[in-house]
């Protein structure tokens, strides 16, 4: 390989940046953790209501009771579900873009109801879904099958 030669200037411009990359990213994990860290304090004397906002270590105590208890697997199904769903969606609607795009007569005659579907709150669909599909995995796919294929 050829590099071509890099000048002082440039290498110490690359080194600020590099530097101040690695310096946001640490304030920005120093913010977190303080975050978290003044979440648990002050849920723990009283100030943060527990019972509604929670705290972290309640949150981690019981994320380690239910993985216990196949939360991981459950997990595992949803996310597997949810990117079938998502990618299905994609497809068809990149398919359904093409195919508008080379016919006018279709690409006019489907825009009412494609700005009804966009506009149409999806959550909504949820129950409608429910009932055409049952309630086992065909209706998070399809659930999300309809939310990606109108945004594409």
């Amino acid at each position: 390989m050829n590099k071509k030669a890099i000048s002082q200037d440039r290498k110490i411009y690359l080194r600020k940046q590099k530097r101040n990359k690695i310096a946001i990213f640490l304030v920005q994990m120093a913010i977190l953790v303080g975050g978290i860290v003044l979440w648990e304090i002050l849920a723990n004397i009283g100030v943060i209501d527990s019972f509604i906002a929670s705290q972290p270590s309640r949150i981690v105590k019981t994320f380690l009771n239910l993985s216990g208890n196949d939360l991981l697997t459950h997990l595992g199904v949803t996310c597997f579900e949810t990117i079938l769903g998502f990618g299905l969606g994609a497809i068809l609607g990149v398919i359904l873009s093409i195919i508008l795009w080379w016919s006018k007569f279709l690409a006019k005659v489907a825009d009412p109801f494609l700005v009804v579907l966009n506009s149409l709150p999806k959550i909504a669909l949820g129950p409608v879904i429910i009932i055409w599909v049952g309630a086992g995995m065909g209706a998070i796919i399809v659930m999300a099958l309809a939310i990606a294929t109108v945004v594409c």
